[in-house]
């Protein structure tokens, strides 16, 4: 009895634990860092994470911009996508995912994003940042120009607007190479700032050891020009003023956006490859309002008429179950939270299909105890047979469920199916937590009614369903 009780404790205890960090109520950073340990404090424990399906946002499919018949370099796109990570990241949007699809394909998921053709942009733009010395020549912000480190930026625009995927730029000096003076990779502690006018701005740390050669190069050019250059377009052409040793600032006609979306390049440096966007696709917000609101209503439906059919049908043991399931619910929610998961429409079909799996591996086990209680059994062994006889048949039918889980996520993980992943990950988690509540809560349970009614329950065959 004394054991039993312990039991019931310590699921009460898990409970309601599970329900503070499932409820979107505010926590003591204390707690959140002891409960989900090495996760950003930054993200909001209050909320569930949702996917572009149900927030709304952006996806987009960017493509290694290099002809079919030319190999990547080894490591090129894993490189790549580590930097589009760094400065999705950067956008500071709640759990942006990159993952590789393919070869040569990347997807990048925006949720909430507010300007998706400039984090776009910031994506997918090599970065390739340059000081570039104009030898006197007369080069205005926006004009394209060939350097030194990219000797090939005016026919890439060239082709690209013949081929009708930018708009003509100036070129002004189209047969010049300038000379490149350094580049992005001096540079670090990079930030957007506004001046004492309120007009945007970057400024930047050199790094220690670049920074005498740096030094060397203004305090001998001072009264010259200074472009600086980012995938071929000049963004500005200071004239330098004065040694610069320690640290600067670029000026240049820039909104916030496209300083933030500058200053993002320049800290996480060039990607190795250029990429292109393949495809765009937008989900709005309201669409994905709508579809949480209808996946509630479909979820209280559903809840409802399982609890109907169990109590009914298994009376004292179903309500029982029905309150197992209910912890059920609440550890999914906690588990969505600290892990956390990407929920997803397919997600939540995962997660009502495991609350499905949980109720079946409840009505194993009560049929199990009916047939015992048929066959004469005294009630606390046919509780202990339903449960000891009913376990291998749960045990196997959800371990083949977990293999097949297995297989989605690989799927998923590898074909850039974040759909199927999603799914593979609410089934996999609910199954888990299912085999828990079933035959560790409901037993306990029953176990409690057991010890404190005990053979008196035999006698009520309408209160056990049999």
């Amino acid at each position: 009895m004394r054991n039993q009780l312990i039991y019931v404790f310590l699921i009460l205890c898990l409970f309601a634990g599970s329900l503070f960090v499932a409820l979107p109520i505010d926590h003591p950073v204390w707690l959140e860092e002891g409960l989900a340990p090495g996760v950003d404090t930054q993200r909001d424990i209050r909320e569930l994470t949702l996917g572009l399906d149900l927030k709304g946002g952006t996806q987009v499919l960017l493509e290694a911009e290099i002809s079919e018949d030319q190999p990547l370099p080894e490591d090129a796109l894993n490189s790549a996508k580590i930097i589009v990570e760094q400065r999705v990241n950067g956008l500071g949007l709640a759990e942006p995912t990159v993952q590789l699809q393919g070869e040569r394909r990347m997807i990048v998921e925006l949720p909430g994003v507010k300007n998706p053709d400039q984090a776009i942009e910031t994506i997918r733009s090599t970065g390739q940042l340059e000081f570039v010395d104009l030898g006197g020549l007369p080069v205005r912000p926006d004009d394209f120009i060939n350097t030194t480190n990219r000797p090939d930026a005016v026919a890439a625009l060239q082709e690209a607007v013949a081929a009708g995927e930018a708009a003509p730029q100036s070129i002004p000096f189209p047969d010049e190479t300038f000379e490149t003076i350094m580049t992005g990779d001096i540079l670090q502690a990079v930030v957007a700032t506004q001046d004492e006018f309120s007009f945007w701005q970057i400024q930047f740390d050199l790094k220690g050891e670049s920074s005498g050669d740096f030094f060397a190069y203004t305090r001998d050019n001072i009264g010259e020009v200074l472009a600086i250059i980012l995938d071929g377009r000049v963004l500005s052409t200071p004239v330098i003023n004065a040694a610069i040793n320690d640290n600067g600032v670029i000026t240049g006609d820039f909104s916030q956006d496209e300083a933030e979306s500058l200053a993002i390049q320049m800290r996480y440096g060039a990607l190795p490859i250029p990429l292109e966007v393949v495809d765009v696709r937008t989900i709005g917000a309201s669409l994905g309002q709508d579809s949480i609101d209808r996946s509630l209503q479909a979820g209280i439906v559903g809840g409802a008429l399982v609890l109907i059919f169990m109590v009914l049908l298994y009376r004292l043991p179903g309500l029982l179950a029905t309150v197992a399931l209910a912890i059920y619910v609440t550890l999914n929610l906690a588990m969505y939270k600290l892990m956390p998961v990407t929920l997803t429409l397919p997600g939540i079909a995962g997660f009502i299909l495991s609350i499905g799996m949980a109720v079946d591996a409840n009505i194993l086990i009560f049929e199990r105890m009916k047939e015992e209680l048929r066959n004469g059994r005294s009630l606390r062994l046919a509780v202990e047979t339903g449960f000891s006889r009913a376990w291998p048949a749960i045990r196997d039918g959800n371990l083949s469920t977990l293999i097949s889980c297995a297989v989605l996520y690989w799927f998923g993980n590898n074909f850039g199916a974040s759909v199927v992943k999603g799914f593979a990950i609410t089934l996999s988690v609910g199954v888990l937590l299912s085999m828990f509540t079933a035959v560790f809560v409901t037993r306990t349970f029953m176990r409690g009614f057991l010890s404190s009614q005990g053979e008196r329950l035999l006698g009520s065959r309408g209160l056990l369903g049999y």
